[in-house]
C-alpha cells in the first residue's frame, strides 16, 4: 500500500495534535506539557526519572567483520580477532558486573527508576539469506535506540552481530507502548556485502588523506549513539556505523519541528558522538579537542559555553588494554540533571574540571565495562526525564 495514502489512527492523532498547541510549540520552540506517557525525554540533562541500564547476560564477543575490527583500538584488535564468536571470559564479566552493580546503586540512590533488558544467549548463530553471524550483547542500549519525546526509535545498525539485539528489549517496549509511548523502527537493513567498503583502511588524517568509512550509501544505517539531543536540535557525526542516508532518514522522520546539525569528526575511526561532543546542560557542551575542530562547530553553538575536555588521565590494567573504546570515552558521562554528572573515577582531571565549571560530578569506577562497548552514556537509555520540549538556540 502506498505510504502516503495510508494514515493510521496514531498518526491522525499526532497530526491533529501538531495542528494545535503541540504543533505551535514545535514551530516556536516553546515548552509544552508532557503527554501522559511513560517515555518522555527531549535532551541529555533534564532530571532523570527512569532509565534502561545495559546487561552483560549472554555477552558474546562479536563475530569478526570489518565494521567491528576497524572501530577498535589497534592494541585490542588481536584479542577480538582471536576470540570472535566466543562468550566473554567469566572473570571479565565479573569485574564489569561489579562496576555495573555499583552504577545501578548510584542511580537508585538518586531516585532514578532502573529497568533492565531481558537475558538473551547471543552465542547462538543465526543466518540471513546472504550472511551469518553470532550476536554481541546488550551492554549498551544507547546504540540501538533513540528516545525523542514520547517516541522510541529503533536504529538500523550496520553490525551484523547486533541484528537481533532488540529481542532483549521487546517486553519493556511493549509495556511502554501499551501505556502510551510511541514505538517506531527505521527500515531494517539488508546488511549485504554491497553496504560495506571492503577495501577500507584507516585514513591518516594528519597526512591529509581524505576521510574513509566502513559503510557506504547502499541503504540507510545509523547507530542512535551517533546523535545527542538538545530539545528541537540534534547533533550527529557521520561515522563508520552511521551514513548520510541514515542521517537523512531521521531528519525526514522527525520533520520540520526539529533540526539536525552535523559535527565533523577528526577521528580516523569515528563511531558514536558521545566520546567527542556531549551536551551537559543548557548552554554548555563538553568537547573532545582531538576529534572536534572547535572553530568549525555549527553556528548555532556560538552563544554556548564550549568546554574543552582535558586530556584523558592514563589508565592501566588488562581490561583497559582490551577495551573496545578510545581513551576519550572519559567524556562519555551521564547527566542526572543540570548539575549532577556520573563520571569515571579514573579521571580526576576531568572531575576537577567539571567542578570548576559548576557541576557536581559523581565518580564511579567503570573501566572494566569498556570491553563490552562503552561507558555511562553508552550503558544507558534515558526513558524519562522531567522536562518539556524547548529550543535552546
Amino acid at each position: 500500500m502506498d505510504r502516503d495514502s495510508h494514515v493510521t489512527a496514531g498518526e491522525a492523532v499526532r497530526d491533529d495534535a501538531q495542528n494545535g498547541a503541540y504543533g505551535q510549540a514545535l514551530e516556536t520552540g516553546a515548552g509544552i506539557p508532557a503527554p501522559h506517557s511513560p517515555v518522555m525525554a527531549w535532551n541529555e540533562w533534564d532530571p532523570l526519572e527512569e532509565v534502561i541500564v545495559g546487561s552483560l547476560d549472554g555477552a558474546t564477543i562479536p563475530t569478526h567483520h570489518l565494521t567491528v575490527i576497524f572501530n577498535l583500538p589497534r592494541a585490542a584488535q588481536p584479542f577480538y580477532r582471536f576470540a570472535s564468536g566466543w562468550k566473554y571470559p567469566k572473570f571479565m564479566k565479573k569485574l564489569a558486573q561489579a562496576e555495573l552493580d555499583n552504577f545501578i546503586s548510584i542511580l537508585a540512590g538518586e531516585g532514578v527508576t532502573v529497568r533492565r533488558p531481558d537475558a538473551v544467549d547471543f552465542s547462538r548463530k543465526f543466518k540471513a539469506p546472504r550472511w551469518s553471524s553470532r550476536g554481541f550483547c546488550v551492554a549498551c542500549p544507547r546504540d540501538p535506540y533513540l528516545v525523542i519525546g514520547d517516541e522510541i526509535i529503533e536504529s538500523p545498525m550496520c553490525w551484523r552481530s547486533r541484528y537481533f539485539e532488540g529481542d532483549a528489549y521487546r517486553s519493556l517496549f511493549k509495556e511502554y507502548f501499551r501505556n502510551g509511548a510511541r514505538w517506531t523502527s527505521a527500515p531494517r537493513p539488508q546488511l549485504t556485502d554491497e553496504l560495506y567498503n571492503y577495501d577500507y583502511r584507516v585514513p591518516n588524517l594528519k597526512a591529509g588523506e581524505p576521510m574513509q568509512f566502513t559503510v557506504n550509501e547502499f541503504e540507510p544505517v545509523f547507530d542512535a549513539a551517533d546523535f545527542v539531543r538538545c530539545g528541537r536540535d540534534l547533533f550527529v557525526t557521520r561515522s563508520n556505523v552511521t551514513n548520510l542516508m541514515g542521517i537523512e532518514w531521521l531528519r525526514r522522520h522527525l520533520g520540520p519541528g526539529f533540526r539536525i546539525h552535523e559535527i565533523e569528526s577528526r577521528c580516523p575511526q569515528p563511531m558514536h558522538i558521545d566520546s567527542s561532543f556531549m551536551p551537559l546542560a543548557p548552554g554548555k557542551v563538553l568537547v573532545n579537542p582531538d576529534y572536534v575542530d572547535v572553530e568549525r562547530l555549527p553556528a548555532v553553538l556560538r552563544k554556548w559555553d564550549v568546554l574543552i575536555a582535558p586530556r584523558p588521565d592514563p589508565v592501566s590494567g588488562f581490561m583497559s588494554k582490551i577495551s573496545m573504546c578510545s581513551p576519550w570515552t572519559s567524556i562519555n558521562v551521564l547527566a542526572l540533571d543540570e548539575k549532577k554528572i556520573v563520571v569515571d573515577a579514573s579521571q580526576p582531571t576531568l572531575i576537577k574540571a567539571l567542578k570548576d565549571w559548576g557541576f557536581d560530578p559523581i565518580p564511579a569506577p567503570f573501566l572494566a565495562y569498556g570491553p563490552f562497548g562503552g561507558s555511562f552514556h553508552c550503558a544507558t537509555l534515558d526513558v524519562r526525564r522531567r522536562g518539556t520540549l524547548k529550543s535552546y538556540f
